[in-house]
């Protein structure tokens, strides 16, 4: 718990200022974050800030420093005079970090201490967007600063709506993630996987087969790092896991198919040993991909993620390892 003590407070409340136009500057760091460069760095200065030309009465919205999260905010509070309270989550965007702690109840109560809140509104409410929810207790908010939590939608797009009745309606409390927000992610890890890909496939080209396995090599970073978040509600299955292991076999299944037919004059266990190499490792290693995709969508949850790792990793391993021996193996049989 937060020793209130501790906090500095000013004579005079310092609030920064902002608007919701959004500037060249602001877009090429939104672009930044999505393709991951940097990803801790993106964030504002936690605090205060006034958005329009708030007076005592004016509402006081609550985000993270997250520089995606504070600009989703903003930019869609033209014509609304507010306050806009920002938390310090060390640059992790509301929902994960409601998930690690950070968008918290007691970060909120140092900020609401800290920025003197109390000497600056009136009306002693603060909202909250709903996916901020898990790492907030509400009661404890009001017992140890004044402030009544009020949780507005999901999306920030409804807040100019929501303002009217200070009631979210059901469509503002669901949580949708349609191809257009999971395609905007694909770059995030992608950009990562690249050069690691590059190298393997040159390793596989140039040592362990030749020109097939390093095709292959490519077409699991295709198919897990493009086609899962495109293909994700329409994969079989409830978890990330066994939906990329369904994926990667459909990746493997022309691989192991294409050593049928370009080497009608192999002998049947090299055919089937190096059929089967491709048939084990690329769903697994498209399925542990996969996995990382998680932490994307607020369709998963932590304990939920956790069990999944526990239950699937070590099979993954294991039948990562046995396709790598067998592809290994047979790549120096002729």
């Amino acid at each position: 718990m937060i020793n209130l003590d501790t906090i500095t407070i000013n004579s005079r409340p310092n609030i920064f200022s902002t608007t919701p136009q959004l500037s060249r500057a602001n877009h090429w760091d939104h672009f930044l974050a999505r393709l991951g460069y940097k990803r801790s760095q993106h964030c504002v200065e936690p605090g205060l800030y006034a958005i329009g030309n708030p007076s005592p009465d004016s509402p006081v919205f609550v985000t993270a420093n997250y520089t995606l999260s504070f600009d989703a905010l903003r930019s869609n509070l033209n014509g609304i005079d507010g306050y806009i309270l920002v938390l310090d989550t060390n640059g992790v965007n509301v929902w994960c970090a409601a998930g690690k702690k950070t968008f918290s109840t007691e970060e909120i109560v140092l900020r609401v201490t800290a920025t003197q809140l109390k000497k600056v509104v009136n009306r002693h409410v603060l909202i909250l967007p709903q996916l901020g929810a898990p790492g907030v207790a509400a009661h404890e908010v009001k017992k140890r600063t004044g402030f009544k939590v009020e949780y507005g939608p999901v999306r920030a797009t409804d807040l100019p709506e929501y303002l009217k009745t200070r009631q979210a309606t059901s469509v503002m409390r669901q949580v949708n993630f349609p191809l257009r927000d999971r395609i905007i992610l694909i770059p995030v890890d992608f950009v990562h996987l690249i050069l690691p890909t590059v190298l393997a496939a040159l390793v596989f080209y140039f040592f362990l087969g030749g020109l097939l396995p390093a095709l292959a090599v490519l077409a699991v970073l295709f198919s897990a790092g493009i086609l899962f978040p495109i293909l994700l509600p329409w994969l079989p299955t409830h978890n990330f896991s066994t939906k990329g292991f369904f994926l990667g076999f459909l990746t493997a299944l022309p691989f192991a198919l294409s050593v049928f037919i370009r080497h009608p004059d192999w002998t049947w266990y090299h055919q089937a040993g190096q059929a089967f190499g491709f048939l084990l490792a690329m769903p697994a290693v498209v399925a542990f991909i996969s996995l990382n995709f998680t932490g994307s969508t607020t369709f998963t949850s932590k304990t939920g993620v956790r069990r999944e790792m526990f239950a699937y990793l070590p099979a993954m391993a294991w039948i990562f390892a046995a396709g790598i021996i067998l592809n290994i193996a047979f790549a120096f049989i002729r």
